[in-house]
């Protein structure tokens, strides 16, 4: 059961048939499904233009899935952790391991770990942040363009994560449960 009614991509039309629009993740690992989001066609086009503008950017793709594997475990999204961790391993190529700390804001290489820690602080923080949450960033080599867009990515990852949690999007694949849910 759902919180919307699921998009059919087979007999969607207008803007809602959009490629991409109904995928709160883009192309996701079970996109014969598309959920509720796109009925309306506003949040898919907000979503299509924030990930195509990030997809562009600095930040590259495995930092994306980290982020969003923190961002999803911040909300207790089970879709999401279960999307991003797919992603992550079989797309951007990043290790079990380093999917599993990122969840707990971790990560082996100093900069990332830097990136998630702002990410996680800015989420816990509802954006209530001192100086010293972007200094530490820039001091482990972070650019004033990855800080923006590890803000463009929370940004977009919250959007995903509640739109995902309020639609109960139908998970049948292999569950990854948040920890703050189990």
């Amino acid at each position: 059961m759902t919180g919307f009614a699921p998009v059919e991509p087979a007999t969607a039309t207008g803007k809602t048939a959009a490629p991409g629009c109904g995928r709160a993740e883009g192309p996701r690992p079970d996109a014969e499904h598309d959920q509720g989001d796109g009925q309306q066609p506003g949040p898919p086009q907000g979503y299509l233009a924030l990930n195509g503008a990030l997809s562009s950017g600095v930040l590259p793709a495995p930092v994306h899935e980290l982020l969003a594997a923190t961002t999803a475990e911040c909300n207790g999204c089970e879709y999401c952790l279960f999307a991003h961790t797919y992603i992550g391993a079989n797309t951007a190529k990043i290790d079990a391991t380093d999917l599993e700390a990122a969840r707990d804001a971790k990560a082996s290489d100093p900069r990332t770990q830097a990136l998630l820690t702002l990410s996680d602080t800015i989420a816990r923080d509802h954006g209530q942040v001192d100086d010293a949450a972007p200094r530490a960033a820039r001091g482990a080599g972070a650019t004033d363009d990855e800080i923006g867009e590890v803000v463009g990515h929370l940004a977009l990852n919250v959007l995903t994560n509640y739109f995902n949690i309020l639609a109960e999007v139908d998970n049948d694949r292999p569950v990854v449960t948040p920890r703050i849910a189990a």
